[in-house]
C-alpha cells in the first residue's frame, strides 16, 4: 500500500486506512462509511481502501490471479488480530458506474460483503450465495441503504 496513506477514525475499533486519496474525491468521509459498514456487519475487521494497482498486486500475490478485483479479504494472521478487507477504487467506481449504483453504497456494500467472508460466510454454491445476499441486504438496510440485488425496473 502507499506509504503516505492515512488513518481515518476508527469508531468502535474498526481502523480504516485511506491509501488511495481518490476515495475522498469519490466519497464524503469515505472512512466512516468503512467503518459503520464493518461495524454493522459484526466488526473485528480493518479496512483498507486502496488503488487497482495495490489490489492486482495482492491478487496476484495471494490469489494467483493478475488482476485487479472489488475487494479482497485476508484472515487474520493469528488469533486475536483482525481481519483485513482491502478495496480497489477504480474497480469500485467502474462497478458503481455500470450499474447505476451510488459509489458510496457499493462501498458499503462491499465492506459488508468482505466483513461476512471474515465471519465464514462463503457463495461457492447456490444455497450459500442466497444466504450471504439475504445478510448483506438485510445488514445494508440496518443502515438506510438499497438492497444491492434488487433489480431496479
Amino acid at each position: 500500500m502507499d506509504a503516505g496513506g492515512s488513518r481515518g477514525p476508527a469508531p468502535a475499533g474498526v481502523p480504516v486506512m485511506v491509501a488511495e486519496a481518490g476515495w475522498r474525491r469519490l466519497i464524503r468521509r469515505p472512512e466512516a462509511l468503512a467503518a459503520r459498514a464493518a461495524r454493522a456487519a459484526g466488526g473485528g475487521c480493518s479496512v483498507v481502501l486502496a488503488s487497482d494497482g495495490a489490489v492486482k498486486r495482492l491478487n496476484a500475490r495471494h490469489r494467483g490471479r493478475n488482476k485487479p478485483t472489488n475487494v479482497l479479504t485476508f484472515d487474520p494472521a493469528a488469533p486475536g488480530l483482525p481481519g483485513e478487507i482491502v478495496l480497489a477504487l477504480g474497480t469500485v467506481r467502474r462497478e458503481a458506474a455500470a450499474a447505476g449504483k451510488r459509489p458510496a453504497a457499493h462501498l458499503a456494500h462491499l465492506v459488508v460483503h468482505g466483513a461476512l467472508h471474515l465471519r465464514g460466510h462463503d457463495h461457492h454454491g447456490a444455497g450459500e450465495a442466497r444466504r450471504m445476499e439475504m445478510a448483506e441486504a438485510r445488514l445494508l438496510r440496518r443502515l438506510g441503504l438499497p438492497n444491492p440485488w434488487k433489480r431496479t425496473a
